[in-house]
C-alpha cells in the first residue's frame, strides 16, 4: 500500500496518464471514431458540389437557385456552431454527435427525395444545423483525452479527417453520381452516416472517469472568468474580448481557406490556362501541403510552444501572406512551381487553422466549455466561408485575380494583428483554472 501510494504521488498532475494500457485503448478508441465521425460528415455536405450540374440540366434548377441553396446552407452551419457548442457542453458529445449525424442523414435523404426548389432548400437548411453539430462536439469529446503537452501533435493528426473526409466525400457521390444517378449521390452517404452515428452512440466514451481512470489533466484551463468553479454560460463567454478577437481571426483564414477550396480550379483553368484536367491534379497540392501542415505545425506547437501557441500562429499566418503573393506571381511559370507553391501555402494554411479552431478551443475552454469555446470560434469562421463566394466573385471580376491576391495578403495581416491583441488579453492576466 505504501509503494502504490508512493507510486500515486511521483505522478505529476499534468502528466498523461498513458502508461496505462487502458488508457492507451481509449484513447486510440476515441481517435478513431471521432476522426471517422467528423470525417463521415463531409460524405453529406459535399455531395450537392460533385451533383449540381446534374441538377441544373435535368431538374431545370437555375444557377442562382443553387448558388442559393448552398449560401443559406452556409449561413445555417454557421449559426448553428454558436448553439451547437453550448448544447455539446450541456448533454455531452455522444449524444450532441449521434444526434447531428443521424439528423445531416435525414435531411440528406430528404434531399434526394425531392424534386422541387422549395424542399431542397429547406432539407439542406437542417442539414447545415445538423452538421454544425460536427466540429464542436467532436473536439470536446477529444478535449479530456490527451494533455496538453501532446495536444498541438494529435490535434494536428487528428484534423487531417476534414481533408481526408473532403476527398472520399468527392470520390463516392461521384461514383454514385455517374452509376446510380443523382439521388444515389445523396441516399448512400447518408446510410453511411447513420451507420457512424450509431457507432458513436453505442462506443464513444466521454471522459477516462467513466472507465474507472484518473482524468488526464484535473484541472484543465479555460479563459479568464469570474466564476471559476462554475461552466460559463455561452453569454458570459461572448462577453470576453479574446474568444471575439480570435474568432475574428479565424474569420480572416477561413475565408481565405474556402475561397481556395471553392474556386481554385476555376483559377487555374480560366486565369493560368490549365487543362480541366489538370486544374484537378493540381488542386491536390493544396490539400496535401495541409496536411503536412496540420501535423508539423501541430508538433512545433507542443515542442517549444505549448504554454504560448499563438507565437508560431502569427509568424506563420505571415508567412501565408507571402505565398499567397508568390503563388500569384510565380504560379504560371510551370506546372511544377506551381504545384510546390500550393503546397507551402496548403502548409501554412492548414497549419495555423488546426491550432485555432482546435487545440487552441480546447486550451481555453478546457473541460467544461470546449463545445461552446469551439462553436464560437468556428461559427465566426465559418461566416467568413459564407462570404467567401461572393468575394471571390466581385473582386475577380471587378479588379483581377491579382488584385485579389493581394487582398488574401492583406487579410493574413489584419488576422496576425487580431491574434497579437488575442495573445495579450488571453496571457495577461493567467487563464484561471476550472474543476
Amino acid at each position: 500500500m505504501r509503494n502504490a501510494a508512493k507510486r500515486s504521488d511521483d505522478i505529476e498532475p499534468d502528466q498523461p496518464v498513458a502508461d496505462s494500457l487502458a488508457l492507451r485503448r481509449l484513447q486510440v478508441l476515441v481517435f478513431a471514431l471521432t476522426w471517422l465521425s467528423y470525417a463521415s460528415y463531409y460524405l453529406t455536405r459535399k455531395n450537392l458540389s460533385v451533383v449540381k450540374s446534374r441538377l441544373h440540366e435535368t431538374m431545370q434548377i437555375s444557377t442562382m437557385a443553387l448558388g442559393a441553396i448552398e449560401t443559406l446552407y452556409l449561413a445555417s452551419y454557421a449559426l448553428g456552431q454558436f448553439a451547437s457548442g453550448a448544447l455539446g457542453d450541456r448533454i455531452g458529445a455522444r449524444k450532441l454527435l449521434a444526434l447531428g449525424m443521424i439528423g445531416s442523414a435525414a435531411a440528406t435523404f430528404a434531399f434526394g427525395a425531392s424534386s422541387t426548389v422549395l424542399p431542397f432548400a429547406l432539407a439542406f437548411v437542417v442539414n447545415g444545423v445538423m452538421q454544425s453539430t460536427g466540429w464542436s462536439g467532436n473536439v470536446k469529446a477529444m478535449q479530456p483525452f490527451f494533455s496538453s503537452q501532446h495536444r498541438g501533435r494529435i490535434m494536428g493528426l487528428w484534423t487531417t479527417n476534414y481533408q481526408a473526409g473532403g476527398l472520399c466525400a468527392t470520390a463516392v457521390a461521384t461514383f454514385l453520381l455517374t452509376h446510380y444517378g443523382w439521388r444515389a449521390a445523396f441516399f448512400g452517404p447518408a446510410l453511411w452516416v447513420v451507420a457512424v452515428g450509431l457507432l458513436v452512440a453505442l462506443f464513444l466514451v466521454q471522459r477516462p472517469e467513466d472507465r474507472g481512470l484518473p482524468p488526464i489533466e484535473p484541472a484543465p484551463v479555460k479563459v479568464q472568468s469570474h466564476q471559476p468553479d462554475a461552466a460559463p454560460t455561452l453569454l458570459t463567454l461572448l462577453r470576453l474580448p479574446a474568444l471575439w478577437t480570435l474568432g475574428l481571426a479565424y474569420f480572416g483564414l477561413k475565408l481565405i481557406r474556402y475561397s481556395l477550396l471553392f474556386w481554385l480550379p476555376f483559377y487555374l483553368k480560366q486565369f493560368l490556362h490549365y487543362s480541366e484536367a489538370q486544374a484537378g491534379y493540381l488542386s491536390l497540392p493544396f490539400e496535401i501541403g495541409g496536411i503536412v501542415g496540420s501535423i508539423v505545425i501541430g508538433w512545433l506547437s507542443d515542442r517549444y510552444f505549448r504554454h504560448s501557441r499563438l507565437k508560431i500562429t502569427v509568424p506563420t499566418i505571415l508567412l501565408l501572406g507571402v505565398s499567397l503573393i508568390s503563388y500569384q506571381r510565380l504560379g504560371g511559370s510551370g506546372l511544377w512551381v506551381n504545384a510546390a507553391l500550393l503546397s507551402c501555402v496548403g502548409f501554412l494554411l492548414f497549419g495555423p487553422d488546426s491550432l485555432l479552431s482546435g487545440t487552441m478551443s480546447q486550451d481555453i475552454g478546457g473541460r467544461a466549455a470546449t463545445g461552446r469555446v469551439a462553436g464560437i470560434i468556428n461559427g465566426m469562421g465559418s461566416v467568413g466561408a459564407v462570404f467567401s463566394s461572393l468575394i471571390v466573385a466581385k473582386v475577380s471580376e471587378t479588379y483581377g485575380w491579382s488584385a485579389l491576391f493581394y487582398g488574401f495578403c492583406a487579410v493574413t495581416v489584419l488576422t496576425a494583428a487580431l491574434l497579437l491583441v488575442s495573445a495579450l488579453l488571453i496571457e495577461r492576466p493567467r487563464a484561471s483554472p476550472v474543476r
